[in-house]
């Protein structure tokens, strides 16, 4: 008799009409023959879905070019489908479930034929974690199907979790004809499923990424007692040996993957890489948080990459340890057929393809690479790649890291005084947008926790449910704010940032081990003077004044966009966040 995985399947295979099915298993020859496919069979665009890269310069590498129309994460467009729209949030697009499975039925139906349909079994962490997930995708591109691979742990581990379960993460991708028009991401909480269709784009047809790590998870977590979160893991080795957790949550482009693979400039100091984007927090048995990062690569913003920014992960793509590298919507120099963006050298190579495939010509103005172009690469490949990445407990947290690009008012550092506080200033943090989300770029946008395109239901609910680990866990993280992006007067960065923010993370370390004082300030705990180790820097003690102010009217400027924010959520918005908030407006009226 068939499993329930089987009989999905064949159920979908009976929507879609797909001329094949193929099961994958995540062996390497696989990988190899997938990757051949899309440099000779499958196409999009009009081209071949994948182009052979210098294979000397950037061993296993590929180039994928998207359709013009399908390059960034489609916030509009993605539903989450709960009975009541007041579970879904305005922090969400909602549609009643029926209405939303009926759409997709409808777009779904016959979209596969003449195509093969892969069935892509795969865990969100290592099979062997009791936090790990098992899930399934279904989709028609080979490119999805193979950055799949790169992403997830694809194969039989999987199917063997699942087994004859009915418990197990459903999703159905098809790039449809990619006509904007037909393109919806729906998720569908209750159900523990996704469909996907008419983007061929990574968050967008990943479907293990943003669409099950994120928000079908931040659900899930919701249900079970845990936390999905938009969080890099690291751990930073002190030069006596002893490594300190941290988790990070940053805002698409605003130095997170930077700071997931930092090569410290302090000597003695190493950061070990546990994961760039992903993170699942449990509480363990000892009473403290544990996070694991469900995801095996990283899917990362090119533009601003380069040897001096993060060389770790320059030398992440160029190793050649796991098959492939997936280069998609950066341009290529044509005389060494190898990937260029905006970042990656100084000077730009004089006889570059742009991002949509014409000759670049450099007077235009315009960058060669989009500015949303993104590398896809295994961890395996990542030098600094911590011995526990594969830990099935994970790593024990001591401190969280938060963060946005903002060019006025908050500080390159700070620590909150409580737990409270700490959920309070992340649910207000803000940051500038940037080209991953399809909107104008350069505003400043309220973005809790990193969480806002991500949390798959009500932001308030949310809040509340941080909260609750204040009351249920022992051993607390402290929290901490930071800035990289301050800027003076003349619209310069103040801080240099990069192997820099060690230098940060030193006094971090310090303050959770009581070895640095701090000063007590209205918004938190800032570094007392000479507490920050700036040896061998040449900055102006005015910049470092700058960097660590707190300004009264920039801060009370500040306060009706958090109340304005915080109305969205009427009554759900938790009491103890308003109190916050009170305590803000009477500190700087």
């Amino acid at each position: 008799m068939a499993t329930h995985l089987e009989q999905w399947v064949q159920k979908q295979a009976e929507l879609t009409k797909p001329d094949k099915i193929y099961w994958m298993d995540g062996s390497e020859a696989e990988a190899k023959k997938l990757v051949k496919i899309g440099l000779e069979e499958e196409k999009i665009n009009g081209n071949n879905i994948f182009k052979e890269l210098n294979q000397k310069e950037y061993p296993n590498a590929f180039f994928h070019r998207s359709h013009p129309t399908d390059v960034s994460r489609t916030e509009h467009l993605t539903f989450v489908c709960v009975p009541n729209k007041e579970d879904a949030g305005p922090n969400n697009n909602w549609m009643e479930p029926s209405e939303g499975k009926a759409k997709m039925l409808g777009l779904f139906d016959g979209c596969m034929k003449g195509r093969t349909m892969y069935v892509i079994p795969y865990t969100m962490g290592n099979p062997e974690s009791p936090y790990s997930k098992a899930c399934v995708q279904l989709s028609d591109s080979a490119y999805v199907a193979v950055s799949m691979r790169i992403m997830t742990r694809v194969g039989r581990q999987a199917t063997d979790k699942i087994g004859n379960s009915e418990n197990f993460a459903k999703s159905l991708h098809s790039i449809g004809d990619l006509n904007p028009e037909r393109r919806f991401i729906m998720h569908f909480p209750e159900e523990n499923l996704i469909m996907s269709f008419g983007s061929g784009y990574g968050g967008n047809a990943l479907l293990g990424k943003k669409c099950f790590s994120l928000r079908i998870a931040s659900a899930l977590g919701k249900k079970e007692g845990w936390l999905a979160e938009h969080m890099i893991i690291i751990g930073v080795e002190s030069p006596d040996g002893k490594v300190t957790y941290f988790l990070g949550a940053f805002p698409s482009a605003c130095g997170k993957t930077n700071l997931a693979l930092l090569d410290p400039v302090l000597k003695g100091y190493k950061v070990r890489t546990l994961g760039d984007d992903i993170a699942w927090i449990n509480v363990g048995k000892d009473g403290r948080l544990y996070a694991i990062n469900p995801e095996m690569g990283f899917f990362g913003v090119a533009p601003g990459t380069g040897d001096k920014t993060n060389p770790i992960m320059i030398k992440t793509l160029k190793n050649n340890k796991y098959f492939p590298t997936l280069f998609t919507n950066t341009a290529i120099d044509n005389d060494t057929n190898t990937p260029w963006w905006e970042g990656l050298s100084d000077k730009t190579p004089e006889n570059l393809t742009d991002w949509q495939g014409n000759k670049y010509d450099a007077s235009s103005g315009k960058p060669a690479a989009h500015p949303n172009s993104r590398f896809t690469v295994s961890a395996l490949n990542c030098p600094s790649m911590a011995e526990e990445f594969n830990s099935p407990q994970g790593v024990p947290i001591s401190g969280i890291i938060f963060g946005g690009r903002r060019k006025t008012t908050i500080p390159l550092v700070y620590e909150t005084k409580s737990w409270d506080e700490g959920v309070f200033a992340a649910s207000i943090m803000g940051s500038e947008t940037t080209a991953a989300a399809a909107h104008q770029s350069g505003v400043v946008r309220r973005d809790p926790m990193a969480m806002l395109p991500f949390c798959g239901y009500n932001m308030g609910d949310y809040f509340k449910h941080w909260l609750g680990f204040g009351k249920k866990v022992k051993h607390l993280p402290k929290v901490f704010m930071v800035n990289w992006f301050r800027k003076g007067e003349d619209g310069s960065f103040l801080w240099p940032g990069f192997r820099e923010n060690s230098r940060i993370l030193k006094w971090m370390i310090d303050r959770i081990e009581g070895k640095a004082g701090a000063k007590d300030t209205p918004i938190g705990l800032m570094p007392k003077d000479g507490e920050l180790d700036l040896s061998g820097l040449d900055i102006p003690k005015a910049s470092m004044d700058k960097l660590l102010e707190v300004n009264k009217t920039e801060w009370a400027a500040e306060i009706p966009d958090i109340e304005k924010f915080y109305s969205q959520f009427g009554d759900r918005v938790p009491a103890e966040l308003k109190k916050q908030l009170e305590e803000l407006k009477k500190k700087f009226a």
